[in-house]
């Protein structure tokens, strides 16, 4: 099947329904073009708080939310389900599951997925977690890891069941690895009173000096005393030479016995077939001129984290977090529309608006510019900041009265098995998640 453009208008395609997607798509409202959406699922994932799903503390209808719905109002906007195989760029076309689309513009916004450094074995038996269904495996993993601990009759047998590892301690390892602890901390003894909590252990590995790196020397020193004081043992050049699903062993011969090895140490773009490989920079990324078009073909542009402008100030490409992708998405949108109207383009400039990371009840960092603080205050503005972030009014509402449930009771969330999670069943990566409503 062929799919075609009828309409007068441009047909602008945008591959992704993630945050610089979402931005392409609103910034091309009600102008002379028509958008049609593209994304293997047909939700947007507020991936901040994946980790709190992971752990149970939100289901995650929560915080996902549909994209036909936000943009129910638009109405040069069409969505598809669909996951796109191949871009051809001579034939203005793409490749996907449900036929060729031609294009006028194509907008590359896939994002990335988890990397594990062509480590087989360690992809293979470590759990990542870029997305709602891998969260959700990530949940029942644990709760069924809990349930086995129960019916072992010896702390060494136990051992291996409640020891949790995550590896990469960036702000998805710091923030699972404080909500582990408060699971260990508030909750384990109450769902589980056979257990002791000291037997439950949470480690936070990375190969670098320091815990989020990519954030102030105050904003890591005081996670790393937040993560201490919760019972994480935090360690640094830690370098993880394998993972047999049982042992984890680090450079230098430690090993920890774990069936817990949760992997968020790096990530790296989601390429489409079709992209010349002479572009395609470190981490997977597309290199892109400074109005973010794929080098070398004139219509088609990449954002966010599949994206690497390179530039004096950013020689490694921008960094992959949400502001990036929300700015370039919004610049992206507007660039295209200078070129069909025949204007002159803007070159991209990314304002960092501060980083935010939260480590557990009333402890977070923030790096606003200038100013840095630790603590309540910074826990604070993480919860407003991320509330104001989710789409929907409904999920706003939903999140907040889980918060302030789970603040005030020390324990929040369901905790349900809705279904066993077993290796290689291919229903973990075609799960929906309405059935967590």
């Amino acid at each position: 099947m062929e799919t075609t453009n009828s309409s007068r208008f441009p047909l602008v395609v945008i591959v992704g329904g993630g945050f610089g997607g979402l931005e392409v798509a609103k910034a091309l409202a009600n102008e002379p073009v028509d958008v049609l959406m593209l994304d293997k699922h047909n939700y947007h994932t507020f991936q901040p708080l994946l980790y709190q799903v992971a752990t149970g503390s939100l289901e995650a209808g929560s915080i996902a939310f549909s994209l036909r719905k936000n943009f129910d109002n638009q109405k040069n906007f069409r969505f598809r389900v669909a996951e796109v195989t191949k871009i051809n760029p001579e034939k203005n076309s793409i490749d996907s599951s449900i036929g060729e689309i031609k294009y006028d513009y194509l907008v590359i916004a896939t994002g990335s997925t988890t990397n594990f450094f062509d480590n087989e074995s360690i992809e293979y038996h470590a759990m990542p977690m870029k997305s709602v269904p891998e969260a959700l495996n990530l949940r029942y993993m644990i709760l069924q890891h809990l349930e086995e601990a129960v019916l072992k009759n010896t702390p060494d047998e136990r051992e291996p069941y409640l020891s949790f590892v995550l590896v990469g301690a960036g702000p998805t390892g710091v923030e699972l690895a404080g909500a582990l602890a408060e699971l260990r901390n508030n909750i384990l003894c109450k769902d589980y009173p056979e257990l002791k909590k000291e037997e439950m252990k949470v480690y936070l590995a990375d190969f670098m000096p320091r815990v989020l790196g990519a954030m102030s020397e105050e904003a890591s020193a005081a996670a790393k005393g937040f993560l201490t004081k919760m019972g994480v043992e935090v360690m640094l050049n830690a370098k993880v030479e394998n993972y047999d699903g049982e042992v984890i062993t680090f450079e230098g011969g430690k090993t920890i016995r774990s069936k817990n090895v949760i992997w968020s140490a790096g990530v790296m773009g989601n390429i489409l077939e079709g992209i010349d490989k002479d572009i395609i920079q470190r981490g997977n990324r597309i290199k892109t001129d400074s109005i973010c078009r794929v080098e070398g073909i004139s219509n088609v542009f990449a954002i966010g984290d599949v994206a690497a402008m390179i530039t004096k100030d950013t020689p490694k490409g921008h960094p992959g977090v949400a502001q990036v992708a929300i700015q370039m998405g919004k610049a992206t949108g507007e660039n295209i529309l200078h070129i069909i109207k025949g204007e002159a383009t803007k070159p991209f400039k990314y304002f960092d608006k501060g980083s935010l990371a939260t480590i557990g009840r009333n402890k977070a960092v923030a790096d606003l510019g200038k100013v840095k603080f630790q603590g309540f205050f910074a826990w604070v503005i993480w919860m407003f900041v991320h509330l104001i972030s989710l789409l929907g009014f409904r999920n706003k509402a939903i999140v907040f009265v889980s918060w302030v449930g789970n603040y005030l009771t020390y324990n929040g969330g369901s905790r349900l098995i809705i279904r066993k999670f077993v290796k290689d069943d291919p229903l973990h990566e075609a799960e929906l998640v309405t059935h967590e409503d």
